[in-house]
């Protein structure tokens, strides 16, 4: 897109909806990309038939993204896409998950190997390897990539970011899976939508949004732009909630239930002038607070976990001194930090996932993403953060399709903090605009 276009579009955006989208029509239109043609008898048969359509679509679509909620099966989906989509193909998860991306691939009958440096990759077949490692890539020795938890694009740095866009720009066949509350913010959306090479950052912000400092990451949806965005991505981007919403059956799909109870710790604290806890937000007052408050939230989460002494539980926090403390008030709880080995915290979070141990401790920036942990029905938040998306997909290890029981998380904090609590519950209630009209594109079609 041109500047003289950009400006355009600015201009088209005052002026009529019906305008504004033929001007987008014409502008988003990009050069066609096919992939293989296959069918539904292609894909294994272990898949469900809705499965199986959503893979058939993508290999088709060939860069292509798929937002699936948790527990929809998106590992299967992405190994058979890798599979199908070329000859050497590799998938790129977070350290944690590549274990267990090999593991689900055997269970289809695909050999996946893990790498660790780019001179294991031999030849034709499925690879592995962790976010860390893609440098050592060599791309052109790979025709089909695949990113796991791709709402890394969102979360790592601007340098990281760009490596991945970058490093993966000339693969044919590309691939983005996450869960469906990524695409709630438009830096999310921007950065898949230019990994898969549909529409450059900067050119989606001008075409369809304006910059508001005060909405998520500075930007908001212009007025006429939410069908024309949508007609466009769902060319190129699936998102689903449930079966249904493709045309598949929920039946298997119920969630058992979720109960959020809050404990609220008393505090006083002798602050510099005056804390009120609409001051909270500042790093300092937040973290004086929470040091205060350390040893009784501790105390309350380790009498949580010792009321229920035969239940795993995992436990998230958000500051290396509480991990500690509870480590030390919780006997045979296994602490996951950062200054781990990398191999280390991928072992132990396997560990837990087979039940070799019972409590975990651990941030939710090391291991909200991608670990499929339904054996375990209890945690706790020992501390909470403003992100809604960490929360989500922290509760999400647990509270996923495949779980059989009611799910039961623990909020403890400090009567100050609560609003942090309510903050977090206001955005939980609010519904993604953008997932939801991919979903009812999607149903619309499958109903036609």
């Amino acid at each position: 897109m041109r500047p003289q276009d950009l400006l355009a579009a600015g201009r088209m955006a005052r002026e009529t909806p019906a305008d504004y989208e033929a001007f987008l029509g014409v502008k988003t239109t990009s050069d066609p990309i096919a992939g293989p043609e296959i069918t539904e008898g292609d894909v294994n048969p272990l898949l469900h038939a809705w499965q199986q359509r959503l893979v058939v679509w993508a290999v088709h679509t060939q860069r292509a993204a798929i937002w699936a909620d948790t527990g929809l099966g998106k590992t299967w989906m992405q190994v058979e896409w890798a599979r199908l989509s070329g000859r050497t193909t590799l998938i790129v998860a977070p350290l944690a998950v590549c274990a267990q991306t090999v593991r689900e691939a055997a269970k289809l009958g695909v050999s996946a190997a893990f790498v660790r440096d780019g001179s294991e990759i031999t030849g034709p077949g499925v690879w592995v390897t962790n976010y860390e490692r893609v440098p050592s890539i060599d791309p052109t020795v790979i025709d089909a990539v695949a990113l796991d938890e791709s709402s890394i694009l969102k979360q790592s740095d601007g340098k990281t970011r760009t490596m991945l866009i970058e490093h993966f720009a000339g693969v044919p066949a590309r691939l983005a899976c996450s869960a469906t509350p990524a695409p709630n913010d438009p830096e999310e959306l921007t950065n898949q939508a230019e990994f898969l090479g549909r529409m450059a950052r900067n050119h989606m912000l001008a075409a369809y949004f304006v910059h508001d400092q005060i909405n998520a990451g500075g930007y908001r949806l212009k007025g006429h732009a939410l069908r024309p965005m949508i007609d466009w991505m769902s060319t190129w981007a699936v998102a689903i909630r449930r079966p249904s919403d493709i045309g598949g059956s929920d039946r298997g799909y119920d969630l058992p239930g979720l109960l959020i109870d809050s404990h609220y710790v008393p505090v006083e604290i002798e602050a510099d002038g005056q804390l009120f806890a609409t001051e909270l937000g500042g790093v300092s007052g937040r973290a004086k607070v929470r040091r205060q408050t350390l040893d009784a939230r501790v105390a309350e989460a380790a009498a949580l976990v010792a009321v229920e002494p035969d239940e795993p539980w995992v436990l998230w926090v958000g500051m290396n001194d509480e991990a500690d403390a509870l480590a030390r008030a919780i006997p045979g709880a296994v602490n996951v930090h950062g200054s781990l080995d990398a191999d280390e915290k991928a072992r132990l979070l396997l560990g837990f996932s087979d039940g070799d141990f019972r409590v975990l401790i651990t941030k939710p920036s090391i291991a909200s993403m991608g670990m499929n942990w339904q054996h375990c029905a209890r945690m706790a938040f020992v501390g909470l953060g403003d992100s809604y998306e960490q929360y989500y997909q922290a509760i999400r290890r647990c509270f996923r399709y495949g779980q059989t029981r009611v799910v039961r998380a623990h909020i403890v904090l400090s009567d100050l903090e609560s609003q942090i609590a309510d903050n977090v519950a206001r955005k939980e209630r609010q519904a993604s605009v953008i997932t939801t009209a991919l979903i009812e594109h999607a149903r619309k079609d499958h109903a036609a």
